[in-house]
């Protein structure tokens, strides 16, 4: 189960190249249900994930680098290439950490930032940091799979 919220910045948070980076690029082969592919550095997995917002069904598989690359022509919409850096928000919240992610390519002007959370009550008492902007937890427009189909 993925329980998150996502959020527009305000700002970039001071010294964000202090921070581990992940390069990642994903595409769906479906977007309802949603199956994706996706290389995380030298990472490959296939992805499925429910319908929801807020809460929803997530199932990870491993790939290898061939799988990855037979299925990557295969996909449906523009390629999501993005690097995502993993910001903890201690002290106010010690176990959970944002994943701040900026897109290049397409949807360059795009800067998002998700927090995991192990229940939801947590993610409903969640007061964001000041750095965050507006919540967009509830709008399909900012899901990647919903991203990845525009032109």
């Amino acid at each position: 189960m993925e329980i998150e919220r996502k959020f527009l910045l305000k700002t970039l948070p001071d010294n964000l190249e202090d921070y581990p980076c992940r390069h990642i690029e994903q595409g769906y082969l479906s977007t309802d249900p949603v199956i994706r592919i996706r290389r995380q550095d030298e990472d490959y997995y296939l992805t499925y994930k429910s319908h929801g917002l807020m809460v929803r069904e997530e199932y990870n598989l491993p790939l290898t680098k061939d799988a990855y690359e037979h299925l990557l022509p295969k996909i449906d919409g523009i390629l999501i290439v993005k690097k995502r850096y993993l910001i903890p928000l201690a002290p106010a919240y010690p176990d959970l950490t944002a994943e701040l992610d900026i897109f290049d390519g397409e949807l360059s002007s795009l800067i998002l930032a998700e927090v995991e959370f192990p229940s939801e009550e947590d993610a409903n008492k969640f007061i964001p940091p000041e750095w965050f902007g507006e919540d967009v937890t509830y709008s399909m427009d900012y899901h990647n799979s919903v991203l990845s189909q525009r032109t």
